[in-house]
């Protein structure tokens, strides 16, 4: 059995000083109100799991061309950005370390969260599946591919939203390159189909990403910038994994490490199906390409995350649904106390219920 103490541990990570390697991995809730604005008691959510070595937000749209699911936040409003204030500040009094995850979804996404508009993406690539509306979950359909006279709007989108994120106070951020959303659509070759510069060759398809990650680390500095990938996954939208997924994010990771970032936040395996590796992707040559510390997520248990930490397999590990139930997880893993499960109809939607009201372990039962 691995020592779990290895969890405990600080750990520098770019410019920032952590007291441990658990981190609080990016949870869609869907409790945002139809402006974008996360609701007042976020701040109680996010601030009752200060404790982790890292609290990283829900995923965050840069725009609102962005949106792929509905009543989640955004950061590139002011009103957005005086929201988001008050849970930062619930956070630094308690002495946490929030990052804020800069989320634009592409393809993923409907019609109706766009006022009737298709959205937008690399290429006209229909991904199967549902979105979620304020209507309920319809089907996707095909978006529309981007000019490439709007791609440099787009780039602005992300760096405005950096700056945004600065300003609401949060002390880094993490570009989300993964679960197949708008930037890992121009990396793989399933969903990148353009003729431009900005499609065909492997270069040109890592272009747009590493214009992003180059604009975001001019705002912030490399420092305090974070980046999400999963090279593995087909969720959602039934995306297939690229043709040479080893050598496309091989070559991805050594750009990124030219621009020092801080950490490498990886969706190992298949989500929410397998932590073992597709035949497409050789992880640990990935992993030892990867800038920065290494962050291993993918409902991780905490005798396996310590593992990894223990087999120097990761420097970090992120845990996302074991949150839900359990805004106390540093201590309940510390003390072996049992962990809370969260049933689905809280997952998404609703209010401050099955959100920021879960008890911690020494206030009475471990769940509902």
């Amino acid at each position: 059995m691995s020592d779990l103490k290895r969890l405990f541990e600080p750990i520098r990570v770019g410019e920032l000083d952590l007291p441990n390697r658990i981190v609080m991995a990016p949870l869609t809730r869907s409790r945002s109100d139809e402006e974008g604005r996360v609701p007042t008691y976020a701040a109680d959510y996010y601030s009752q799991r200060a404790d982790a070595g890292l609290v990283i937000t829900e995923a965050t749209n840069i725009s609102p061309g962005a949106v792929g699911y509905a009543l989640t936040p955004g950061i590139w409003s002011d009103a957005q950005v005086e929201a988001w204030k008050s849970v930062v500040e619930a956070v630094h009094d308690r002495e946490g370390r929030f990052v804020l995850q800069l989320w634009h979804t592409g393809r993923i996404s409907h019609p109706d969260l766009h006022g009737g508009e298709l959205p937008g993406a690399p290429s006209a690539v229909k991904p199967e599946g549902q979105a979620f509306t304020a209507d309920g979950m319809k089907d996707m359909v095909t978006p529309r591919a981007f000019d490439t006279a709007e791609i440099p709007a787009i780039l602005e989108d992300y760096r405005r939203a950096a700056v945004n994120a600065k300003e609401a106070g949060f002390d880094a951020v993490e570009i989300h390159s993964a679960n197949n959303y708008l930037l890992e659509q121009f990396v793989r070759d399933s969903t990148n189909q353009r003729e431009d510069e900005y499609g065909g060759s492997l270069e040109n398809r890592l272009r747009f990403p590493l214009e992003v990650a180059a604009a975001v680390v001019e705002v912030w500095g490399a420092g305090r910038v974070g980046i999400r990938i999963s090279p593995g996954t087909t969720m959602p939208g039934e995306t297939p994994i690229d043709s040479e997924a080893t050598i496309t994010y091989g070559r991805y990771l050594e750009h990124l490490s030219s621009l020092g970032l801080a950490y490498t936040h990886v969706m190992e395996g298949l989500i929410r199906e397998s932590r073992d590796w597709p035949d497409e992707v050789d992880g640990a040559e990935l992993r030892r390409r990867a800038p920065g510390a290494y962050m291993a997520n993918n409902e991780l248990d905490p005798e396996a995350a310590a593992e990894l930490l223990e087999n120097r397999e990761a420097d970090l590990v992120s845990f996302g649904r074991a949150y839900i139930a359990n805004p106390d997880l540093v201590s309940r893993i510390a003390t072996g106390a049992p962990l809370a499960e969260a049933p689905q109809e809280y997952w998404y939607g609703g209010d401050a219920t099955g959100y920021s009201d879960w008890p911690r372990a020494s206030e009475g039962a471990a769940a509902r």
